[in-house]
């Protein structure tokens, strides 16, 4: 039997010491939070994105009385990066979240279909793309390549 190991790096850190980049967009996303569309579960998530021309888009979760037609901030965000940002590459994302318990401390990571989104966009553009995560309280997590937290997607080369 062979054993093989996965591991990736997590920085975390206060918000003090995040870049202006991860500033802006945790900043961008946590002002989009109130644009969730979540009546059913009231768990509110806002992704932002920074493009390579340097525009910010943001996204929110959509929720739908028929449960699997909504959808997490994040692929909303990357549809509509692919949208009105054709071309250009995501450099970074930040994804903060709200629970209907109130504020959280603890930062939130991408559900797996939202990894897999992710990491096809990093093959699609080849470039990594920085990943922000944060609650509104507590510290922020920063990987560097959202693709290392599935490192048994899918591909193309499976098809």
């Amino acid at each position: 039997m062979k054993t093989k190991e996965v591991t990736f790096t997590v920085e975390e850190m206060d918000r003090s010491e995040v870049s202006t980049e991860g500033i802006r967009l945790l900043d961008a996303a946590f002002a989009a939070l109130p644009n969730a569309h979540a009546p059913y579960s009231q768990f509110r998530v806002a992704a932002a994105v920074l493009t390579s021309s340097g525009s910010v888009l943001v996204g929110t979760n959509q929720e739908n009385a028929s449960y699997p037609v909504g959808i997490c901030a994040e692929r909303v965000v990357l549809s509509a990066a692919s949208a009105v940002a054709h071309g250009e590459t995501i450099l970074s994302m930040a994804v903060v979240y709200r629970p209907l318990a109130g504020p959280a401390q603890k930062p939130l990571s991408p559900c797996g279909m939202c990894r897999q989104a992710l990491h096809e966009q990093r093959t699609r553009q080849n470039h990594p793309i920085v990943l922000w995560m944060t609650a509104e309280q507590g510290s922020v997590w920063r990987i560097s390549d959202a693709s290392e937290l599935l490192p048994f997607a899918f591909s193309a080369k499976e098809l």
